[in-house]
């Protein structure tokens, strides 16, 4: 039988250890600024300990993020593609795309691209990650050798931080972007 709470503690352990390497940091530097024995410090990243909140909470203050960065469940990384979905005439509704932690900057920008034109994309800093959601018209976007045909309605998520471009076809494109990155230091 699958054990739900040995997922999330992989996760949790998962995120401690890529937050913990973006910051440059050793695993005794961490486990020091947290109050924790670098044995517990390892057991937790590797998803075998059973931490306490406040625990976590410690974890969390010393790598300078919200303790909720640490819990989120989405393991989703590099491209992500989510097709726009058909809904009827007299129908609301509402679509969560992408839930994006807190403990990052995030920018919205809204991209306009006239027809027949192509664009490259300066890669950004490292863990960015941009977000693309297609308002109108059509747009072939993403990381360099996997873009996608996006329509209106599309989502895109791609790492930023690679070479990538963006390019229309016959008809101009009106995007939002969201670009996220995590926090320095």
């Amino acid at each position: 039988m699958n054990n739900p709470s040995r997922g999330v503690g992989a996760t949790v352990g998962a995120q401690i250890k890529r937050r913990r390497e973006q910051r440059g940091l050793t695993a005794a530097e961490l486990a020091r600024r947290s109050g924790l024995g670098k044995g517990s410090l390892s057991s937790i990243e590797a998803g075998r300990g059973n931490p306490t909140i406040d625990t976590l909470d410690a974890i969390a203050f010393a790598l300078r993020i919200p303790l909720t960065d640490l819990l989120g469940t989405e393991e989703e990384v590099g491209t992500i593609h989510r097709p726009g979905t058909e809904r009827a005439d007299d129908e609301v509704t509402r679509e969560l795309f992408r839930r994006i932690g807190a403990g990052q900057s995030t920018e919205v920008w809204r991209l306009r691209m006239p027809p027949s034109t192509y664009m490259d994309g300066v890669p950004h800093s490292p863990g960015t990650v941009e977000h693309l959601i297609v308002a109108s018209g059509r747009l072939t976007a993403g990381v360099t050798g996997e873009t996608v045909d996006l329509s209106p309605g599309d989502m895109l998520s791609f790492p930023g931080d690679l070479p990538h471009s963006y390019r229309t076809d016959d008809a101009s494109a009106d995007v939002t972007v969201l670009m996220v990155s995590p926090h320095a230091g």
